[in-house]
């Protein structure tokens, strides 16, 4: 009897054991990804004054790691069902260390966006896969963890800052500090993907109604929540220090305020996240958090003070920090639809509301004022508002694997 018990009881403690490793593997892949990414940043006005080139040419160079990264992101749909997570993410993580050095190490300005391309398509490929592979370990453990996940990935980022504005002040390179970063990720997180999950059989077959180019509507309807959340990012990210400083008169000193408190709330949000979750329903939560936001931010506006707008990117931060994780989260549970699809065309209408959404706020600003362009943000958390509750696969369940 002993023994009967002894060998089942072996084998769940292997099992679990294996789910934990694969957890961590999975959340250490979220946090170099954002490491290595926000590492490069400090380097930026040294590498253009390496290649001597104006603000018009590193723009243009820039937009190259976006357009690679979201063509990337449609390769890995295609791979994702055939070869599954792990193996496509173990090939973009040791492609995304390679590649990054290249970026560095460029001479001349078509090397340079050429470099930045490949780097691209390696981090979207990553970003794809590493996000199935979360879903495929959300699902074995049935538990919110995308959010957890995503919570990571802002500590890298943060600790990439820091580890670029080091070596910046140390005189390293970007191409070495990329180097010895990239190398040490390889045979780190190369060890720890040994331990990622094959994932579960899903029925693919289509059984929701289709949308925009035979895309099924909930699917697109969550594109568009992405679409609407990253727009809202990316004018944090470009336009808070422009609106703190020169619509309100800020110092330069307060200018970054405003972003690093928006980081900041969305890491918080992100790390509490799972625990909301799974307490309340993702299609309460998340217009709860945007329509208390839309009216927070439209306040700040009202207000027109340098306190008011870094309150209210703050709480920009706390509305739409779960929105992305748990839109891919809804995306993989679509019936009919493989994760790794469903991941990778939510994650590429969200890239785009990430990279059209600056210009867009600048031409409306050129064209009115910033903080009447800037009026647009509340006007897509409504948006998030409304769409996040007819979104019926956000209050379902966690399927069994």
């Amino acid at each position: 009897m002993t023994g009967q018990r002894t060998a089942p009881e072996t084998r769940e403690t292997r099992e679990t054991q294996r789910v934990r490793r694969a957890t961590v593997a999975v959340a250490v892949t979220f946090f170099v990804h954002g490491m290595l990414f926000a590492s490069w940043t400090a380097h930026i006005p040294h590498v253009k004054a390496h290649l001597a080139i104006n603000d018009g040419a590193l723009g243009l160079a820039l937009l190259a790691t976006p357009i690679g990264s979201s063509a990337a992101m449609w390769v890995a749909a295609y791979l994702l069902p055939r070869v599954g997570s792990a193996p496509v993410l173990r090939v973009a993580l040791v492609g995304y260390c390679a590649a990054g050095p290249f970026v560095g190490f460029a001479g001349s300005m078509p090397a340079f966006a050429v470099a930045l391309f490949f780097w691209g398509a390696f981090m979207g490929a990553l970003d794809t896969s590493m996000n199935t592979q979360a879903l495929t370990v959300e699902v074995v453990r049935r538990r919110p963890l995308m959010n957890g996940m995503h919570a990571a990935w802002g500590v890298g980022a943060f600790a990439g800052g820091g580890i670029g504005s080091l070596g910046v002040a140390l005189d390293l390179s970007l191409g070495r500090q990329l180097l010895i970063l990239g190398g040490t990720v390889v045979l780190v997180v190369g060890w720890l993907s040994l331990s990622l999950l094959p994932d579960p059989a899903r029925d693919t077959s289509p059984r929701t109604g289709r949308g925009l180019r035979g895309i099924p509507a909930p699917l697109v309807l969550l594109g568009v929540v992405a679409f609407a959340s990253m727009l809202c990012e990316g004018a944090a990210a470009d336009w808070s220090g422009v609106y703190l400083h020169d619509s309100l008169g800020g110092a330069r000193a307060v200018s970054g305020i405003g972003f690093t408190g928006f980081a900041l709330a969305m890491v918080l949000v992100r790390f509490f996240g799972n625990r909301l979750l799974a307490r309340h329903p993702a299609d309460v939560l998340l217009p709860v958090l945007a329509g208390v936001t839309c009216v927070g931010f439209s306040i700040a506006l009202v207000v027109d003070s340098v306190p008011a707008g870094i309150v209210g990117f703050f709480l920009l931060g706390l509305g739409v920090g779960t929105v992305v994780p748990t839109a891919f989260s809804a995306a993989g549970r679509l019936p009919g639809v493989h994760p790794g699809v469903g991941v990778a065309t939510v994650s590429g209408l969200g890239t785009a509301g990430f990279v059209l959404g600056p210009p867009v706020i600048g031409q409306v600003a050129n064209a009115t004022s910033l903080p009447v362009a800037l009026g647009l943000v509340p006007v897509l958390l409504a948006l998030i508002t409304v769409a996040t509750r007819r979104v019926t696969v956000l209050h379902q369940p966690l399927p069994a694997a």
